[in-house]
């Protein structure tokens, strides 16, 4: 199929870098949709503080797969650092920016940046039409959907609408996190991860002196980034069965420390997740998924010494336990919960609670328009495990009779059931460089389609 036109709905980076790929290539005209105000950003790269530092160092970020230390370049331009640095949040999403600028500057007619809301779809044969909260509807030869993290679910046993957003923060990201607390306070994370390590740190940087309560079922705060030691040297796939790949990684980890451990299976891990079946998936979810978090996904040093030295003076306390009741009490919440491993329910008074839990997977509870009126005319599907959209090896949505459709992709976050390595810039930029060299008819040169 010829694509003469692409719609890609959301500007963050996976949006963002697939608008900038096509236009590198002799393809199509693009038109890169985003209802917020910033393209070329997204959530994570729009960190307002210094604190905020990217979790991979600054060799491994670069947004172009053919030129793998440009960003690294970017920054020693910049008098930022160089490969061997954890580069600020917001100086990243800065040069995404500017790499969005410099296409559009140079793309003539063939990008189109919109700014407003999709708020429905129709897929047939000559095209998809999108309809609009504001413009006239549209008709494109393909869509990506590029939409990034969904918003985290609401806790079990907490009803959003029973609290007012001065009691429950929904979204951690809001800058309005830390009005009306006092430093005779607490205020009470659920979820242990990366974005209650961001949310911290915003406490923190704003000046707040009471109490942090970080609260996860198991307790456990993603590792630290150390100084590059030897590199892991496994040039064989592993083992595919869940039990038998663990003990390796054990055997591994006392000959070269969990962390080459690790890293050294980066090359392997799509296919393991690629040729493991639904059962062993949910397994590695129900599992395995919180400690392969924490050690996959870590912090830059600077982040992890600001969150010891938080937790060494008291302020931040992480603790293990299930929340299962939240009642409004006075001017703050009383949340009932079980210390793991305890039988007995406990109770913590919160003056706010914010969700950092991190993204929603399970489409069926998603708001988003687009995703809802694509699952429900059959043109898209929850993965197995409700991790996101199901695609295929392509990219390509996969719909309810479980047949991929040529005009429509999958892009980013949403695609972790297929791909599960895909939250991460490095794999984020060969997911768009394929899908881009695809819908600009590339990915014949070469051989690759022969």
């Amino acid at each position: 199929m010829i694509y003469k036109t692409v719609a890609i709905v959301g500007a963050g980076f996976s949006g963002s870098l697939l608008a900038i790929n096509i236009l590198r290539h002799a393809g199509p005209e693009a038109t890169l949709i985003e209802r917020r105000p910033v393209f070329g950003r997204g959530t994570a790269y729009t960190a307002p503080h210094p604190s905020h530092l990217l979790n991979v160092r600054a060799g491994n970020m670069s947004a172009l797969s053919d030129r793998p230390q440009h960003f690294a370049e970017w920054c020693t331009a910049r008098g930022l650092g160089g490969g061997g640095d954890f580069a600020q949040r917001k100086m990243y999403g800065e040069y995404l920016g500017e790499l969005l600028e410099r296409s559009n500057a140079r793309a003539g007619e063939r990008l189109h940046l919109v700014r407003d809301d999709v708020v429905g779809s129709r897929v047939d044969d000559d095209g998809v039409t999108l309809s609009f909260a504001e413009g006239p509807p549209q008709t494109f030869d393909a869509l990506v959907v590029a939409v990034g993290n969904l918003p985290p679910h609401a806790p079990p046993g907490l009803d959003p609408d029973s609290f007012t957003p001065d009691l429950y923060a929904h979204d951690p990201w809001d800058p309005r996190l830390i009005e009306g607390l006092t430093d005779d306070d607490t205020i009470l994370l659920i979820g242990t991860g990366l974005t209650m390590v961001d949310v911290a740190l915003s406490l923190d940087a704003a000046g707040f002196g009471g109490k942090i309560v970080a609260m996860s079922r198991r307790g456990l705060l993603p590792r630290p980034h150390v100084p590059p030691g030897p590199a892991g040297d496994r040039n064989e796939k592993p083992t595919s069965q869940a039990s038998a790949l663990l003990h390796e990684i054990r055997v591994r980890t006392r000959e070269i420390g969990w962390r080459a451990a690790v890293d050294e299976m980066r090359p392997f891990t799509q296919s393991l997740w690629l040729s493991a079946s639904v059962e062993e998936r949910s397994r590695f979810l129900r599992h395995l998924r919180p400690w392969w978090d924490v050690h996959r996904h870590r912090l830059a040093p600077a982040v992890a010494a600001t969150i010891e030295r938080m937790r060494a003076r008291g302020q931040l306390s992480i603790v293990a336990g299930k929340p299962s009741r939240f009642e409004a009490s006075g001017t703050g919440i009383d949340v009932g919960w079980r210390p793991r491993g305890a039988s007995e329910l406990q109770t913590l008074h919160a003056r706010r609670v914010v969700n950092c839990t991190g993204p929603q997977g399970d489409l069926a509870r998603s708001t988003e328009p687009l995703l809802r009126g694509l699952i429900a005319s059959g043109h898209a599907r929850a993965d197995a495990n409700r991790l996101g959209l199901d695609v295929d090896s392509q990219s390509r949505l996969v719909g309810a009779d479980g047949t991929p459709h040529p005009r429509l992709f999958g892009l980013g976050p949403m695609t972790r059931g297929a791909f599960w390595e895909i939250v991460a810039v490095p794999d984020i930029r060969t997911q768009v460089w394929t899908v881009a060299r695809r819908l600009a008819q590339a990915h014949w040169v070469g051989g690759e389609g022969l």
